[in-house]
């Protein structure tokens, strides 16, 4: 069942996807007008604009269907696959601007009606910014990768829509004409890397690759709380699946606690994470009984069992409480 957030969010892509081919056909408009390539490769992206957006609006929405049978992490998922098609067509379009560019640098191109071109550029580039700075903020307070990358997807593309402001005014004052055909390389040399940063950070959310910064986060404000019973925390994994985590981790407790006091130190480190992060987290937590070589470990010091003395306390920090074996003086 969709969330208000979720609901929220898929409204605000549709708007995104609306605004997206109004100003692709602003763009169109002043590429007639103009032909210019710097223009073209502002419309070429334009077009991406309006790809991505509404595929962005089907991620969210398969996002936020609940689990099912044949899917029992849910839907989540699909922001990074959505994300990642995002930046090939990105990259895509890069492509082609250099080509074109690279045509007109060789063959020489007539260039009219620029000052009419320059108003209608400019104004698309101040709408951009604006849903895409809207788009960014909403994106991280919600955890949304699909609104985070239209954002700056839109955001980028204000950049080189300057980028094409400034050229027509110099073709427009110089009448050197190839600094249409340069800029228009420049900008497909730029576009060709945010796709590739776009594809990047979605490969590595489908590949589940490691996040170093919240398992650091996450083993600070454990260390900051632990309690003596909390022997060990460790083989701890996070996965992100859209705006939702998942966090598998092994809690070594003392072997002689009965199965309800284990469960309630459990549900005590389960409810200091949520409480300390920023988004809804599904937990799937492994208790371990403590061994001999944990007692030079354990800082239970009245321990009715110790079989050895305690020798040193054990900082915990984002590389160990992802180690998958228990914690002993040697590892």
């Amino acid at each position: 069942m969709e969330t208000k957030k979720q609901t929220a969010n898929i409204a605000f892509q549709k708007w995104i996807a609306i605004v997206g081919v109004l100003l692709f056909i602003g763009k169109l408009i002043a590429w007639k007008l103009t032909n210019s390539d710097a223009v073209f490769s502002d419309a070429m992206e334009s077009i991406v604009n309006v790809i991505s957006a509404f595929l962005g609006l089907y991620s969210l929405y398969l996002a936020a269907k609940p689990r099912d049978e044949n899917h029992p992490y849910g839907h989540g998922k699909v922001e990074f696959v959505t994300s990642a098609i995002e930046g090939s067509l990105i990259s895509i379009a890069g492509v082609l601007i250099i080509y074109e560019g690279t045509n007109s640098l060789i063959s020489g191109k007539v260039l009219s009606k620029l000052d009419l071109g320059i108003w209608i550029i400019a104004a698309t580039a101040v709408i951009n910014y604006v849903i895409g700075y809207i788009s960014i903020q909403k994106g991280k307070k919600d955890n949304s990768i699909v609104l985070i990358a239209s954002g700056k997807h839109l955001q980028s593309d204000t950049i080189t829509t300057l980028g094409v402001v400034v050229s027509l005014g110099l073709v427009y004052f110089t009448k050197i004409v190839w600094i249409d055909s340069v800029v228009a390389l420049i900008l497909g040399i730029y576009i060709i890397l945010i796709g590739y940063k776009i594809i990047r950070k979605s490969l590595s959310g489908i590949m589940d690759e490691a996040d170093p910064e919240m398992l650091e986060r996450l083993a600070k404000f454990l260390n900051e709380n632990r309690k003596p019973e909390w022997i060990d925390v460790h083989n701890m994994k996070i996965q992100q699946f859209g705006s939702k985590l998942h966090i598998d981790a092994h809690l070594t407790l003392p072997w002689y606690f009965e199965l309800r006091t284990a469960h309630d130190e459990m549900e005590e480190v389960i409810k200091l994470i949520a409480k300390n992060t920023d988004r809804s987290v599904e937990f799937n937590f492994h208790m371990d009984d403590c061994k001999p070589t944990s007692c030079a470990i354990c800082q239970i010091f009245e321990c009715p069992v110790r079989q050895h003395v305690f020798t040193k306390k054990i900082e915990w920090n984002g590389e160990n409480i992802s180690q998958p074996d228990k914690h002993t003086l040697e590892n």
